[in-house]
């Protein structure tokens, strides 16, 4: 081989050898910037997705919105907020406050057992009852069912005072009144189906509106935090001129509490 032919050879592998590296060093770059740009685009995923799960954290809930929309109150209520809910006889002399959470089984307990008596005393004009609702169970065993309830004992009680105190003993009735950890109350197609076991909601097209639009929903808020400045810790609590009456068992005993504060 002649030299000049060598030396060809050798320059022609140099060359070769050069555009193999130049052609590895480019699949290098696009490989580099590939991975740079994946990996900009999974932080921005990240960030993003971040950004979107805090935005989420602040909004507000349902019921933090409800607390500041339009107030409707309902018929047969009293007060700046129509959170004063007395019913009864207007020359009946004392009044009876009944404190409740919907969701509350010690309630339930109560209303089985001596909510006809206090419903009979009230028709005959024995004593006036106000109620005042609370929702603090939905906080210490989570759900929406207390509110819910009384919002939908609002739309009753905008119906009538017969149909809101038939359709609470309904809710607290044995066969209808769910587990305090069981969220049934949070549903309005179940509350609705409580109704219809009351002759006065049964079929009542505005009362179902009411309670699947949420129409009392701040009316319950507006309730609740009466119930908080009231002091009042637990339900079922009675009071009779601003005394704490032990919560009876049985009709007899609560007859028997309840004539001891009437005489006074």
């Amino acid at each position: 081989m002649s030299s000049r032919n060598s030396q060809a050879n050798k320059a022609a592998a140099r060359d070769k050898l050069r555009a193999e590296r130049e052609r590895q060093a480019k699949k290098d770059r696009v490989r580099r910037q590939v991975i740079v740009a994946g990996a900009g685009v999974l932080l921005l995923a990240v960030v993003g997705g971040v950004a979107y799960l805090v935005k989420q954290a602040n909004e507000p809930t349902y019921w933090e919105k409800a607390a500041k929309a339009e107030l409707v109150k309902p018929k047969n209520t009293t007060g700046d907020d129509g959170t004063t809910v007395v019913l009864g006889k207007a020359d009946a002399k004392k009044t009876l406050e009944l404190y409740e959470d919907s969701r509350c089984p010690a309630c339930a307990a109560f209303e089985q057992a001596v909510g006809e008596q206090v419903k009979k005393d009230v028709d005959a004009g024995k004593y006036k009852l106000r109620y005042i609702g609370a929702t603090f169970i939905d906080n210490a065993a989570k759900g929406e069912g207390s509110k819910n309830a009384l919002s939908a004992l609002g739309a009753a009680l905008n119906v009538s005072p017969e149909a809101f105190l038939d359709y609470k003993a309904a809710l607290y009735s044995k066969e209808l009144h769910p587990e305090e950890t069981v969220d049934t109350f949070a549903k309005d197609d179940y509350l609705i189906k409580v109704a219809d076991t009351v002759p006065a909601l049964k079929g009542n097209a505005e009362f179902k509106k009411a309670v699947e639009d949420g129409t009392y929903d701040r009316w319950a808020m507006e309730m609740s935090k009466s119930f908080d400045k009231s002091g009042v810790t637990g339900t079922p609590t009675l009071k009779m001129d601003g005394k704490k009456i032990d919560t009876p068992s049985t009709p007899d005993a609560f007859t028997t509490a309840i004539d001891a504060v009437l005489k006074g």
